[in-house]
């Protein structure tokens, strides 16, 4: 039987109605250190089977943002990118204020697969996510082409071995709000076996 003590409903009211803004949107201020560390904090409760801690986490401010911003350009002309893909490599560079790379960083282990340790690092992104946007900051989970590209990811996040970047959670003052978007229709997802 339900415990409807063990309920917490703002957090469930919370979760019903959460929605990640756009980054582009996003102004300052943003959070302070020691504010970032407790949504930091908070974000690592994520499943974590083996306790291996399988990620890592790489804060950029202003400045490392004009630098990835002016990496992501550099590596673009060097595979021969267009126009339109050097923008969209150094777009949420060029915006951003504050961020966090979750670096996914599997360890050796007989028990847990590559796959749940990638997954806890996908948690730890949707983590980030939530928790800034319980203590009232606007965030937005990306990534882009760069990301994905392993010479980028060594140069910028000095992701080595099997390491890659799991998503880029932006965080930022809300200044335009948003309407919701279409959210799914569980009739067509949901299979009760």
């Amino acid at each position: 039987m339900h415990d409807a003590s063990a309920l917490t409903q703002d957090a469930f009211d919370f979760l019903q109605t959460r929605q990640s803004h756009p980054a582009k949107l996003f102004k300052g201020p943003v959070p302070a250190r020691a504010e970032l560390l407790e949504i930091l904090t908070a974000a690592t409760r994520v499943p974590d089977h083996g306790k291996l801690e399988p990620w890592r986490l790489v804060v950029l401010d202003r400045a490392a943002m004009l630098r990835l911003g002016d990496l992501a350009e550099a590596r673009a002309r060097e595979i021969g990118a267009d126009d339109e893909k050097i923008a969209k490599g150094r777009g949420q560079f060029d915006l951003g204020q504050l961020a966090v790379a979750v670096i996914s960083s599997p360890k050796a282990s007989d028990k847990i697969p590559l796959s749940e340790q990638i997954l806890s690092a996908g948690a730890l992104c949707f983590g980030v996510l939530n928790a800034a946007l319980a203590k009232g900051w606007g965030a937005n989970w990306l990534s882009g082409w760069p990301s994905h590209d392993p010479v980028f990811a060594a140069q910028a996040f000095g992701c080595v071995g099997d390491e890659t970047v799991a998503g880029i959670v932006h965080i930022g003052t809300v200044v335009t709000p948003i309407s919701d978007r279409p959210r799914p229709d569980l009739s067509k997802l949901i299979t009760w076996a």
